[in-house]
């Protein structure tokens, strides 16, 4: 028989969700590859697949890796269980990587972090801290992939799996009194009308690294998002998090049954299935168009989960060493640790700092104290 090599395609979403299958089907092979054609991000420092995980512009790929195998194209949505509401995304990937029946219980994904990531990750969220005052920090993914800007006034998501733009301004209004706010997203948009003299600040790093908000998730005390990638960055770290339906079911793209995530289902009873990658269906969006429109009441649900959750909000008094321990893996030979500078600083916030900073991922520079933190990860 002839070993396999295995396509994935689409968001990080997918390939974080993807892992969990190939963990399995490690379990009982060796040779295969992988192909991950959204990029190997989040492939890279995992104890078992990393070494069989390739760009599809690696050079000598087809000759030397592809050539003597069967191909495999992953498709989650094409599989039964998954389009008929009896699987998630990652069981749906188990059943047509592992060629099974039905769906099985499955771990978390396993998204290894570096130790300088850990760092990097640690520091962010320190510097925001200091920017706002505020000693809990919540990450906020407001919009997935299939968001888009029209004119210079408007952002909308024609698939309703992103928050509406009133509804997430509202929601993060609230929050930002109690605790500091970091916003996950590329786009801009404005939380009041004079936000340089508003009382309440919020962070608006402009970072594109995957890896980089994977660390900062790692180290945030929560997550709100909506279908995207954060929310499965929250679930491979145990970082606790709301996650907003609207459009899709959350059975197949969240996590109902995990008691760190709460689910507040804005679609339920007002949707149909959309049959991604299957057909092409501009009816369905239509039906589905206001799926993703919260009420008041399910704006106080949303904040009333974040708080059950995140407790009190806390003023930020002093740098305090990390506990949690999220990459148990990182002695093994096949992780680099870099060194850290001879007279490490962590920079202090400037002027406008919450929404200017964009470089936080290259800041080696840290405290003396962040060598408690790498003691901690030994």
């Amino acid at each position: 028989m002839r070993s396999k090599a295995f396509f994935v395609n689409g968001g990080a979403g997918r390939v974080i969700c993807s892992i969990p299958a190939f963990e399995k089907y490690a379990e009982t092979h060796d040779d295969f590859v992988i192909v991950a054609e959204g990029g190997t991000d989040f492939f890279k420092g995992h104890p078992t697949l990393d070494g069989k995980v390739f760009d599809n512009w690696h050079k000598g790929l087809f000759e030397q890796e592809l050539k003597h195998r069967d191909i495999v194209s992953t498709e989650p949505y094409r599989v039964w269980e998954y389009y008929n509401q009896e699987c998630s995304l990652a069981q749906a990937y188990d059943i047509q990587i592992n060629e099974l029946d039905g769906p099985r219980e499955l771990p978390a994904p396993t998204v290894v972090l570096s130790k300088m990531e850990v760092v990097n990750g640690f520091n962010a969220i320190e510097e925001v801290k200091q920017g706002t005052g505020k000693d809990k920090v919540l990450v906020v993914q407001p919009f997935g992939r299939s968001v888009e800007t029209v004119g210079n006034d408007f952002i909308a998501d024609p698939t309703s799996r992103s928050f509406s733009l009133n509804n997430i301004v509202s929601i993060i209004n609230d929050l930002k009194k109690d605790y500091s706010v970091i916003i996950m997203s590329e786009l801009q948009f404005p939380l009041e009308e004079n936000e340089e003299k508003a009382k309440y600040k919020v962070a608006r790093p402009q970072i594109q690294e995957q890896r980089m908000w994977a660390s900062i998730i790692n180290s945030a005390d929560h997550f709100l998002g909506c279908d995207s990638m954060g929310q499965h960055l929250a679930k491979a770290f145990g970082t606790t998090a709301t996650v907003v339906t609207g459009s899709t079911y959350p059975i197949n793209i969240s996590y109902p049954n995990d008691r760190d995530f709460d689910i507040i289902d804005a679609g339920l009873d007002r949707r149909k299935y959309s049959p991604i990658r299957l057909t092409m269906s501009e009816d369905v969006d239509r039906y589905n168009d206001q799926a993703m429109e919260l009420s008041k009441d399910q704006e106080k649900q949303v904040t009333a989960s974040i708080r059950k959750r995140m407790g009190k909000g806390t003023a930020y008094t002093n740098y305090v060493a990390p506990t949690k321990n999220t990459a148990p893996a990182l002695n093994s030979s096949n992780y680099a640790t870099p060194a850290l500078s001879a007279s490490p600083q962590i920079k202090k916030p400037t002027k406008g700092f919450l929404s200017e900073v964009k470089t936080v991922s290259q800041q080696n520079n840290v405290d003396n104290q962040v060598k408690g933190i790498l003691d901690n990860l030994k």
